[in-house]
């Protein structure tokens, strides 16, 4: 589901679109890279993204947000903090103290893998997956099949921009995720 579909009388989210800047050749020749750091200097953009996520998740009864690094990490605790929710980090590797899990996946330009402390989900909470982009889908679906081994529920993904020509939705096995923006 898009809120861009949703919510197009929605003023706020015109106005985040808008105040994000695209880079072309980033991170590689080729590629048009959505600047979300453009949207982070407008606070009434900044804030009007959060709080469209707040809305959509009150009441789902979300324990807890888990936040992909690093951009995931910007948003997912302002909505953690509103829906009472505990914030997960999901880290690059080595950069998490103490006993983790693992997930590697492939990203449009190579390969990654995230963390999470083992002890940080407990079976049965149910969660959503925070992150800025959703292009390949790769991320998400690491972040999925981490929480899903600790037992989760994966309620939602969350971003603020899709690439909807990457089909990273189809890679999500099914799982629901909602965007504020679609960019080509």
């Amino acid at each position: 589901m898009s809120a861009w579909k949703d919510r197009e009388n929605d003023p706020r989210i015109e106005g985040i679109a808008s105040s994000m800047r695209v880079i072309s050749d980033f991170p590689k020749p080729g590629f048009k890279f959505k600047d979300i750091t453009t949207l982070l200097l407008n606070p009434k953009a900044f804030k009007n993204t959060v709080d469209l996520f707040v809305e959509r998740y009150t009441g789902k009864g979300i324990s807890v947000v888990a936040g992909v690094e690093a951009r995931g990490f910007i948003f997912g605790p302002p909505i953690a903090l509103a829906i009472g929710a505990k914030f997960v980090p999901l880290r690059k590797p080595r950069k998490l103290p103490g006993a983790v899990i693992s997930e590697k996946y492939v990203l449009e330009y190579g390969t990654d893998c995230l963390e999470m402390h083992i002890e940080a989900v407990q079976p049965g909470e149910r969660s959503l997956v925070v992150d800025d982009v959703v292009a390949t889908g790769g991320t998400l679906c690491a972040a999925i099949k981490l929480l899903e081994r600790a037992g989760a529920e994966v309620v939602e993904c969350a971003c603020v921009i899709e690439v909807p020509h990457l089909k990273g939705r189809e890679k999500l096995n099914g799982k629901p995720l909602y965007v504020l923006v679609e960019t080509d």
